[in-house]
């Protein structure tokens, strides 16, 4: 993925200006090549909250488990978490028509699918978390208690909340780190979008019940580490890899609070003990200084692991 493109490397699009000095509305609305990254933001964002809604209302019809009428379940957010991502991807599919772009250059590039990347990503996002949990309980904050489930039970969960997780990773890795980072660097530069974006991505999670200023800012921090990853690797697979395994650790695996909720069907009956900024308080890890040592780690390992690529030019906004 580049995220910030060369303008005169894309065919034109129906996005194209106008012809005519670029004055008056048309400088409000285009650049010298297309609709400003502002507005077709605007109209992405617009595009996936209709298709959500479709989505959901299609989810009601078909009386699928939803979030707000049977809590938090894994079947619930699965269908809440599919419906996001499936509105994601038909509104950038959209995009792709208008833009006269491929898919692939928001971020999941079709040849990488679940590929060495990916799964390159699992691996740093299971080894994280157990460096948080580990980390935690070496200053005494964590235990593993016993199992909490056996037999089918154990392996239905396990593989269902994976399957949960890779949607979690998915959408939110495209939702913020795909188009809209493609579309927003492209007027502002990468950075300035990738801080703007993580921003965005910290603060729609204080929506979540329990999570407070801290888990936001943990969520900031590990937005700039998948932006990290992103700018390193030219795609999003990576940080899916990361993103989806690092909640079922916390999830399932290690059965620790996710923004203040310990969710039904994780592996052991483990607990939090000790001062807030250990454990994360009722937050759980996501909100621990031990989450924030763990991924400037992860950040300086994965820059010496990765190498920078070349920066590529910055169209006009």
């Amino acid at each position: 993925m580049s995220a910030e493109p060369n303008p005169e490397s894309l065919p034109l699009s129906p996005l194209s200006p106008p012809e005519g000095p670029r004055t008056g509305l048309r400088a409000i609305f285009w650049n010298e090549r297309e609709v400003r990254c502002i507005w077709r933001l605007l109209v992405y964002v617009s595009l996936f909250s209709l298709f959500f809604l479709a989505a959901t209302y299609l989810t009601l019809l078909l009386r699928l488990p939803q979030v707000g009428s049977v809590g938090i379940s894994a079947p619930s957010l699965l269908v809440t978490d599919a419906s996001e991502l499936l509105a994601a991807f038909v509104a950038a599919g959209v995009m792709t028509v208008l833009e006269a772009r491929p898919f692939g250059v928001y971020g999941l590039p079709r040849a990488g699918a679940f590929g060495a990347r990916f799964w390159q990503g699992a691996l740093w996002g299971i080894a994280m978390i157990t460096a948080v949990i580990l980390l935690i309980r070496a200053f005494g904050g964590y235990s593993f208690g016993s199992l909490a489930l056996e037999g089918v039970s154990l392996w239905g969960y396990a593989a269902l909340w994976l399957l949960v997780f890779l949607f979690v990773g998915l959408f939110e890795e495209f939702f913020f780190r795909g188009y809209a980072q493609f579309t927003v660097a492209m007027g502002v530069g990468f950075w300035p979008a990738a801080i703007g974006l993580s921003a965005v991505f910290g603060y729609i999670h204080t929506r979540n019940i329990g999570e407070n200023k801290i888990g936001a800012l943990s969520i900031f921090v590990i937005g700039m580490f998948f932006c990290l990853t992103l700018r390193r690797t030219g795609n999003l697979w990576f940080a899916v890899g990361v993103h989806a395994a690092f909640d079922w650790g916390e999830t399932f695996l290690y059965s620790v609070p996710d923004s203040g909720i310990v969710a039904p069907g994780h592996l052991l009956e483990s607990s939090l003990h000790g001062p807030a900024w250990l454990t994360g308080g009722p937050v759980g890890p996501e909100a621990s200084v031990m989450t924030f040592v763990v991924v400037a780690l992860a950040a300086v390992a994965f820059v010496l692991v990765y190498p920078s690529k070349e920066e590529p030019p910055r169209a006009a906004v």
